[in-house]
């Protein structure tokens, strides 16, 4: 059975001095402000898309790399991803990097790295964002 996630943005004025904020509308879990100025890095104290996005694709990735090593029998203590997109204004999103760092017990380095290779591949989010080059660094911690 397919879910539904939602959330929403208000805008006002235009892309440069306007502003906005986004709804993260199924959890409840808060609205946050956006503006030009945090999508093109002179603003952190606002989110953007980009931030948005790389919260998604950590998570995703993150629960994508736990699930396959579970079902290898060989779950995580923890995995730790971090997630960097790129943004190029005028161009859009040029790169995403994904660095995950975890402790798998029962597990060869070798082996760490090709299941996570397998969930960068597989995790729903890098599916959908096959439009962007996305790399991976691994760090494994047995």
């Amino acid at each position: 059975m397919a879910t539904t996630s939602k959330a929403s943005a208000h805008w006002e004025g235009s892309l440069l001095e306007g502003k906005g904020a986004v709804s993260l509308d199924s959890s409840h879990a808060g609205t946050f402000d956006v503006d030009w100025k945090a999508r093109s890095g002179d603003d952190h104290q606002h989110t953007s898309p980009e931030e948005l996005i790389g919260a998604a694709h950590s998570t995703c990735y993150s629960m994508a790399l736990s699930h396959a090593l579970a079902q290898n029998g060989t779950p995580p203590t923890t995995v730790d991803t971090r997630a960097e997109v790129d943004f190029k204004p005028g161009t859009g999103i040029t790169a995403i990097r994904l660095s995950v760092r975890a402790a798998v017990p029962g597990l060869t380095e070798e082996q760490f790295v090709d299941f996570a290779n397998q969930a960068k591949e597989g995790c729903p989010v890098s599916q959908a964002l096959k439009a962007v080059p996305i790399s991976l660094e691994t760090e494994f911690a047995a």
